[in-house]
């Protein structure tokens, strides 16, 4: 591949790197996996985003100097790969945007892939990548701890609130230390509400899991099946290029109970990461693959949440079940054989709870922020 070339796809990276989220080292892994993703012959319309990463059609008739005709060709085959988003505004006009670059593994490994030579080349590359950002977050260990509290929210749990043994809610206490302002409206905290709420749902699998079951380290919690869900414009676009398939609100809600039953932890994400805006994605995620998992973490990550788990040491018979169960090990038994929970790392998600067989375990409601960083090797 000649220089021109090279230099071309170093400034896609960093037009790529724009469009929001982690901002990755632009590596040569990086650029390996873009090669892949993206053709020589589509690089012209990723440049025609560096000023502005979201377009309509004339602009980008503008921006690139391309025709109607190919920009379309060219953004159907970018958003094949997860490069690019392309659906209608709430005016109905077609907007095409530009993805960061985690968008691609997260969209790749959503649709059941077959075990070809690109598609295990492109799982060994991501997990390159992933070794690379490890190590650069190691490197500058104290420079991300230092930052931690100024990072915006990468996701929200959404808790289950009923015990599994009794089928009845849990018991729910209110934090009266945290009063939250009147005006304030708190996301939707029921998984049953969140899919009432939308029209278009779709499924596919967990990347996470499946990307995992790639490099030959399949899930221990839940064989690799649909389990993470799209919704509204983001499940039509998925939908659309095929990396999930829609499904009716019964089916979203039978599949989330078996992730229930499997120990796995309902996260919401919203448009931007602003979780005043709306849903665009549950994922349901388990603590062995799921990279904003505490045993996972290879970037920090923080986690909004209406919930901490409270544990009553009088019902508690230290079975073990919550310690098993605890998706950021925030559990642990003490020298009395009872549960401790430890509060900063407990993402309130309720999985503890409905597993307990003595139910002895309720929720604190009130809002909090779970902030975590990969330990320091």
């Amino acid at each position: 591949m000649s220089n021109d070339i090279e230099i071309e796809y170093r400034k896609a990276a960093n037009i790529l790197n724009n469009a929001g989220g982690f901002p990755y080292p632009i590596t040569d892994t990086m650029l390996k996996i873009l090669k892949i993703n993206i053709k020589e012959e589509n690089l012209d319309l990723v440049m025609a985003f560096e000023k502005k990463i979201s377009q309509t059609m004339d602009q980008l008739k503008e921006t690139s100097g391309l025709s109607e005709d190919q920009i379309l060709n060219k953004a159907d085959a970018l958003a094949k790969k997860g490069v690019l988003f392309n659906q209608p505004s709430s005016k109905g006009i077609m907007v095409y945007r530009l993805l960061p670059i985690a968008r691609q593994l997260e969209y790749i490994f959503m649709k059941k892939l077959e075990k070809t030579e690109e598609n295990n080349q492109l799982a060994k590359l991501f997990h390159e990548f992933n070794e690379e950002i490890k190590e650069l977050v190691q490197t500058n260990h104290d420079e991300f701890k230092s930052s931690l509290n100024d990072l915006p929210t990468t996701d929200r749990t959404v808790a289950i609130l009923e015990n599994r043994e009794t089928g009845k809610e849990l018991t729910i206490s209110i934090n009266e230390e945290l009063v939250p302002p009147l005006e304030k409206i708190l996301p939707t905290q029921k998984i049953e509400q969140l899919i009432e709420k939308f029209d278009d749902i779709a499924v596919g699998n967990c990347y996470c899991r499946q990307h995992n079951e790639f490099l030959g380290n399949p899930c221990k919690q839940i064989e690799l099946t649909p389990s993470c869900f799209t919704l509204g414009k983001s499940a039509r676009h998925t939908s659309n290029h095929s990396f999930s398939k829609l499904v009716s609100k019964e089916e979203a809600l039978k599949i989330l109970k078996k992730c229930e039953e499997a120990g796995l932890v309902h996260k919401a994400y919203h448009l931007h990461g602003d979780i005043s805006k709306e849903e665009v994605a549950i994922c349901n995620c388990c603590s062995c693959c799921c990279l904003t998992s505490r045993e996972c973490l290879i970037f920090p990550t923080v986690n909004a949440t209406n919930y901490l788990a409270s544990i009553d040491h009088d019902l508690c018979i230290g079975c073990g079940t919550c310690v098993e169960k605890c998706y950021n090990k925030a559990i642990e038994l003490n020298n009395n054989n009872k549960a401790e929970r430890i509060e900063e790392l407990c993402v309130g998600c309720g999985v503890c709870a409905y597993f307990c067989p003595e139910n002895a375990i309720s929720l604190i409601e009130g809002p909090r922020i779970v902030r975590l960083l990969p330990q320091k090797k």
